[in-house]
């Protein structure tokens, strides 16, 4: 379609057509094209676009829109789709010819060409590959090697400098050609090399995957990911909830099964997001876990996991910690997070894999008696930034008043999120960006497992608990075959808090997702904190005069937001931090400009007249130019009160036609006349009179005009004067200018080119 659309174009400029009209001939080709593939039951003798046809094509790219807002990448193909890819590269193409054949300025055509690419390239996952790119800039640069030569020949004959060598082309290569092939072939050259001695980016990490873990191979190489927090929101945000993964597992308890993809330790204050780590061969079986003692209880379980054919993630779901896993393909182990990623390109698409882990649990004594933990896991998972507001730190410490230990703290801080805060779960909350985004969510209380995740887990550092956020899927449905299917709706974050003894554990702050670990539940009416080992600090043992909320709403009530009153909300201090004066600064700005713009005439004109009425005249040599500018801004405010100026008069009759039309009374039309006559002796006397007192006889002219003028045309003479066409005139003439001047070098420096040329091609021929 898009060679036929360019073949009509060529033969439209063979004709020749006008520009206007070769466009929309390519255009006209272009519907009936789209007609015939997508709506031909609907044209006329199936060609001819009728009313019909272009109502089935406008509903196709609605259904195109409404699908492309409903599914992730990759989307099913549907008609809507397929015509908005096909009608977008017609539409590009169409473009990209206009600008670079029909109106011969190749350049401007790589802003269509760059969009199409990297839009494509954006999509792929982990990028297109070289080839790909080699040929798109290759047709670039063709194009404007091209043109440059198309611009050249129309000088005469371009002789190369150099004499015919023999087997060479016919003509010999022009020379500016043949250094314009040797820039773009360098400008490939650079453009291929220099990415691969810079830092990397791969894919998401819950949307497909790319190139995996990069170059090497072995037992070396390094990994690392990127912010996960627009594919997450997009997948809980989508209509259609698509299976991820299918589970099939021998754990008694599926409700705490979370497929954990990666860990986000890198705290900088604005967002976590994963640490540079090395990468090894996959061990097996897996190392144990950080941390974990022999005296807590575990079970091993196995989970067979078969992903979508649309799934192509470069890090592996698996339940945490694994302890094993059998799988096809190249895969590398990250030992820090426990976490498997693809190598050289491989992914999760249609895989089918069993993964043995450890079902640890903890009692709620172990981890409250959790010693402290080593130095250097303490200094790197507590590190915060000085970035971070002061309320985030503040708001942990008056959440957790009264806790005995680490453990106490961490509940506290969960339950506070999912029960007791007054948070809401909303999944279209912006994430948000700067260091002000933790605190603002604590304000505003909603948000979704981004933001509860991303809080627990800063305010856990601040209290001194080691912290990182993971990053996976909720436990998913379990269906009537005995599997469990988990879809883009499970995608999930969550806090991991480390206990010396225990490892990495999981919290969940977030209110209505997940399950709440059993080592956090409350065993004990009224509280919240599960068998506890000792009082909290400052507990008060007297009954309290209402009823507890425990008894009325569980917490598990809590946390599905089902109670039937609102939660309690915590005496927390309100900080904004500063975060609203960006805002208040963009409205200031929005308002001044809503102002000014209209008045923007009325200012400029205001500053025109005092620029020419002002002390220019001082001294005899600036009699002419003020005397100049005085009789303009005479003219321009005449031409404000509906009298258009006419440069074919003469001052004087000019001044008479000002008088006439202006209906000006003597004292006004007096001035007018000596503002003429100063006119005339500068521009005819060869020594001109000094004339004094001209800006007040403009003055009294102005006033005359504005009262024999109307209401209405005083107002327009003022709000929109009729002389801010000048403006106009000037940038006009202006560019103008510079192009001529342009236009001048370019054939100053091909006239002294031109000589050097036949000097050299004369010595070729004398030799």
């Amino acid at each position: 379609m898009l060679a036929v659309q360019s073949g009509v174009g060529a033969a439209a400029r063979r004709v020749p057509l006008a520009r206007p009209l070769t466009v929309a001939a390519q255009a006209l080709v272009m519907l009936v094209l789209l007609t015939l593939v997508f709506a031909r039951a609907q044209a006329f003798l199936g060609l001819v676009p009728g009313p019909e046809a272009v109502r089935h094509l406008v509903e196709l790219l609605r259904q195109g829109g409404e699908d492309v807002g409903r599914y992730a990448t990759p989307a099913p193909l549907s008609d809507g789709i397929r015509l908005m890819l096909v009608g977008g590269v017609l539409v590009i193409g169409l473009i990209v010819d206009t600008l670079a054949v029909t109106f011969r300025t190749a350049a401007p055509a790589g802003l269509p060409l760059l969009a199409l690419y990297s839009v494509a390239a954006g999509l792929s996952g982990g990028g297109s590959h070289w080839l790909w790119f080699l040929v798109a800039a290759a047709g670039y640069l063709m194009l404007l090697l091209a043109e440059g030569r198309d611009r050249l020949a129309q000088w005469g004959r371009v002789f190369a400098g150099a004499a015919r060598t023999p087997g060479g082309d016919p003509g010999g290569a022009v020379a500016p050609v043949r250094t314009g092939r040797r820039i773009g072939a360098v400008a490939l050259g650079i453009a291929l090399v220099a990415p691969l001695a810079l830092p990397a980016m791969e894919g998401g990490l819950l949307g497909p995957g790319g190139a995996g873990a990069g170059p090497g191979s072995g037992d070396g190489g390094t990994i690392s990911a990127v912010n996960p927090l627009v594919s997450l929101r997009d997948s809980l945000n989508v209509d259609e909830d698509r299976t991820v993964l299918s589970l099939r597992t021998t754990a008694g308890d599926a409700s705490g099964l979370y497929m954990r993809i990666v860990s986000l330790d890198d705290f900088d204050g604005t967002t976590w997001k994963p640490s540079q780590r090395h990468i090894v061969g996959v061990p097996d079986p897996f190392p144990t876990p950080a941390g974990l003692d022999g005296d807590v209880k575990r079970a091993e379980i196995t989970t067979t996991v078969s992903a979508a054919e649309w799934y192509a993630q470069d890090w592996l779901p698996m339940p945490y910690p694994p302890s094993g896993v059998r799988i096809d393909g190249s895969w590398r182990y990250e030992p820090v997070g426990m976490t498997l990623v693809g190598d050289h390109g491989q992914n999760t698409r249609g895989l089918t894999y069993r993964v043995r882990s450890l079902d640890v649990q903890p009692t709620a004594q172990q981890l409250a008696a959790a010693p402290d933990p080593a130095p250097a896991l303490k200094r790197e998972y507590t590190r915060i930034p000085k970035s971070l507001p002061s309320v985030v730190a503040q708001t942990a410490r008056t959440v957790t008043e009264g806790a005995a230990n680490h453990y106490e703290q961490a509940v506290k801080l969960q339950d506070w999120f999912a029960l007791d805060g007054g948070f809401q779960y909303d999944t279209q909350v912006e994430v948000g960006s700067g260091s002000q985004a933790i605190a603002k969510f604590l304000k505003d209380k909603r948000g979704f497992c981004v933001h509860f995740s991303f809080a627990m887990a800063a305010m856990a550092r601040t209290l001194g608990i080691p912290a990182r956020v993971a990053v996976g899927f909720a436990p998913g449905t379990p269906q009537g075959d005995g599997t469990i299917s988990v879809g883009l709706k499970d995608a999930h974050a969550w806090p991991e808090l480390y206990f010396e003894g225990i490892g990495w554990t999981r919290f969940e702050p977030t209110p209505t997702r997940g399950t709440a670990p059993s080592y956090t539940q409350s065993s004990t009416p009224g509280t919240t904190l599960p068998d506890q080992v000792r009082p909290s600090q400052g507990a008060s043992s007297a009954p309290s005069a209402a009823p507890s909320a425990s008894q009325s709403c569980t917490p598990e009530l809590k946390r599905l937001q089902e109670c039937p009153g609102p939660s309690a909300q915590a005496v927390l201090p309100q900080h904004d931090g500063g975060s609203g004066w960006p805002t208040a600064l963009a409205w200031t700005l929005g308002a001044l400009a809503v102002v000014l713009l209209p008045l923007s005439p009325l200012l400029w004109r205001r500053r025109t007249r005092s620029l020419r009425l002002g002390a220019h005249g001082r001294g005899d040599a600036d009699t002419v130019p003020h005397t100049l500018a005085v009789w303009e801004e005479l003219t321009d405010t005449a031409w404000d009160f509906g009298i258009l100026p006419d440069e074919s008069h003469t001052p004087r009759r000019a001044a008479a036609r000002i008088v006439r039309l202006g209906h000006l009374d003597p004292v006004a039309a007096a001035s007018v006349h000596r503002v003429a006559d100063a006119v005339e002796q500068v521009l005819y006397a060869p020594r001109p009179r000094p004339a004094a007192g001209l800006a007040e006889e403009v003055r009294r002219a102005t006033e005359g005009l504005r009262s024999t003028a109307s209401r209405g045309t005083r107002l327009r003479a003022a709000l929109a004067p009729r002389s801010t066409a000048r403006l106009a005139w000037a940038a006009s003439a202006r560019w103008e200018a510079v192009r001529a001047r342009a236009v001048g070098m370019r054939r100053a420096a091909l006239r002294r080119a031109m000589p050097r040329r036949g000097a050299g091609r004369a010595e070729a021929e004398g030799g």
